[in-house]
C-alpha cells in the first residue's frame, strides 16, 4: 500500500474480507476499511457480531442492521454508508483502493446465492475521496503468497477431500446416478468437516461428477449412470472457512479397460513431469508449454482445452495462472492446481489435478488420495 501510495483499502468481497480480517461472512454485504496505518474497521451485518467477534483479528467492528424500519434499501447500501463514513471519520480520503476488476469472487458461507456492488457502490467512493483507484492488482500479488495459517485451512479442506474421495470410492456402485455418487460425496463433506479435529467452524463440497463416456470439459452432472470398468472423475472443490481446494479425482469400480489403461499411463507421465518443473523461480510459460507439448507427443495435439495450472486459496480459481504467451515465475509460498487433461471425441477421458504447495526444496502434494488410482 505505501508503494502505491494508497491511504486506505475499502473491500466487499467475502474472499478479501476474509483475507484481510479472518472473518467469513455469512451473507456477503460486509465490508472492510483496511487503512495503510493503524488498526481496519470491520463493518458486520448485526446477526453475526457473535461470529465477526470470535473470528475477526480487528475489534473495531461497525454493524449495520439486515433489516431498518425507516430505510427499505437492502442492506448491503447501509453497510457502504458505514464505509464511507469511516474513510470521512478517519481522514481516509486521500487515494482509495477499491476492488473494480475482481472478475470472479468467492462465495460467502451461505454459499447459494452471491452478492456483487453495484454502480452506485462503486460511484459513492468518488464522492468522497480525493482519488479512487483498482486495488485489485495489490490484493493479487499479497494473497498469492499464503501464510501458514492459510495453509493449514488448506491442508484440512484437502484431508476432507481425500477422507470424501475413500468414502465414495468404497460406496459408490454400477448403476448410480452421476447426480446420486455427487450428493454423496458432498453430505459426507459437510457432515463430517464441521468441526473436524475441533479447527473447522465451516465446510462444504461441490462436485461435478461424469462417468464413462460423460466425461467432458465441462458438463453438468446428470443423471448418468456410473460405468462399470471405465473411470468416474470428481471435479472436486472443497471450502474450510473460505479457503479451497480445485481437484480432479478418479474412481473406477472393477477393471480398467486397456484404452484407459494407456490413457492414465500417458496422462501420469505427463502429470509428474509437471510436478517436478513446478518449484521455486520456475517459469509459469515454460509449465504450460511443457504439459501441451508432452500431450501433443502422446497423440492428442490442442489439449486440454482449458487452462492447466493456476492458484488456489480463498478462491477456487485466482491467479496467478501459467500460459504460454504470459509471464511470470513461481515463488515459495503459492499453492497451485496443476490439471493436464485428455478428453476424446464424443465422450470420455481423463483429467489429473492436484493442489501443490511451492515449497524451498521444491512443493508438496496437499491431497493424499493417489493420482494413479489403480492403487487404491
Amino acid at each position: 500500500m505505501k508503494d502505491n501510495d494508497l491511504t486506505a483499502l475499502v473491500v466487499r468481497a467475502p474472499d478479501n474480507v476474509l483475507y484481510l480480517t479472518n472473518y467469513w461472512c455469512m451473507k456477503g454485504y460486509d465490508a472492510v476499511v483496511f487503512p495503510r496505518e493503524g488498526e481496519p474497521t470491520l463493518i458486520a451485518i448485526e446477526p453475526q457480531l457473535v461470529d465477526a467477534e470470535r473470528n475477526s483479528w480487528t475489534k473495531d467492528i461497525r454493524l449495520f442492521k439486515s433489516y431498518h424500519p425507516s430505510d427499505p434499501r437492502p442492506p448491503q447500501y447501509r453497510a457502504l454508508d458505514q464505509a464511507l463514513a469511516v474513510l470521512k471519520e478517519r481522514g481516509l480520503t486521500d487515494k482509495v483502493g477499491i476492488e473494480l476488476n475482481m472478475g470472479t469472487q468467492a462465495s460467502d458461507r451461505m454459499v447459494g446465492e452471491p452478492t456483487t456492488p453495484t454502480q452506485l457502490y462503486f460511484d459513492a467512493f468518488g464522492e468522497v475521496a480525493g482519488q479512487v483507484v483498482d486495488a485489485t492488482p495489490l490484493l493479487n500479488e499479497a494473497r498469492a503468497i499464503k501464510t501458514p495459517q492459510e495453509i493449514e485451512r488448506m491442508r484440512l479442506a484437502n484431508e476432507l477431500a481425500a477422507l470424501a474421495m475413500e468414502h465414495t470410492r468404497e460406496n459408490m456402485r454400477p448403476g448410480m446416478k452421476e447426480s446420486e455418487v455427487g450428493g454423496m460425496y458432498e453430505s459426507f463433506v459437510h457432515g463430517l468437516g464441521v468441526g473436524y479435529k475441533g479447527k473447522v467452524e465451516m465446510a462444504r463440497a461441490f462436485t461435478l461428477v461424469w462417468s464413462g463416456k460423460g466425461i467432458a470439459t465441462f458438463t453438468a452432472t446428470s443423471d448418468r449412470p456410473i460405468q462399470k470398468n471405465e473411470p468416474t472423475l470428481f471435479e472436486i472443490w472443497v471450502c474450510v472457512d473460505g479457503y479451497w481446494t480445485d481437484l480432479t479425482k478418479n474412481a473406477c469400480p472393477g477393471e480398467l479397460t486397456p484404452e484407459y489403461h494407456k490413457l492414465l499411463n500417458l496422462l501420469l507421465g505427463v502429470f509428474n513431469e509437471a510436478v517436478a518443473h513446478s518449484q521455486d523461480g520456475a517459469s509459469f510459460p515454460e509449465l504450460d508449454r511443457l504439459i501441451r507439448a508432452r500431450i501433443a507427443e502422446g497423440g492428442y495435439p490442442g489439449q486440454p482445452s482449458h487452462p492447466i495450472c493456476h492458484g488456489v486459496g480463498a478462491r477456487a480459481h485466482e491467479p496467478p495462472y501459467a500460459h504460454q504467451a504470459g509471464g511470470g515465475v513461481m515463488k515459495k509460498g503459492m499453492v497451485l492446481a496443476i490439471e493436464p487433461g485428455i478428453y476424446w471425441p464424443g465422450g470420455g477421458g481423463l483429467r489429473l489435478e492436484d493442489d501443490f504447495l511451492i515449497t524451498d526444496k521444491g512443493n508438496e502434494k496437499l491431497c493424499t488420495y493417489p493420482d494413479d488410482f489403480r492403487l487404491v
